[in-house]
């Protein structure tokens, strides 16, 4: 949570998430999602980087999902979310 204040105190245009649910409770990983969502629809772009394709996917208008560092699948979150 500290790392979320910090990096907004700055008013980004655009913020850099690598894994942010990593080591969390799920209960916290829940929290952390709906701060990201809240975060992006107050107009900041947010890119996350995360494991946890359900709960990204949930949250993200658009994803890629990459095998091996190469771009295996794009899309709309929704439509990724189905398959």
């Amino acid at each position: 949570m500290l790392a979320f204040g910090r990096a907004l105190l700055g008013k980004p245009k655009i913020l850099l998430l690598d894994e942010p649910s990593m080591g969390l409770a799920p209960i916290v990983v829940a929290d952390i999602f709906k701060c990201v969502k809240q975060i992006a629809d107050e107009g900041v772009t947010i890119v996350v980087i995360e494991q946890n394709v359900k709960m990204a996917l949930k949250i993200s208008d658009y994803a890629y999902v990459l095998e091996t560092g190469k771009v295996a699948h794009q899309g709309e979150s929704a439509k990724l979310a189905e398959d």
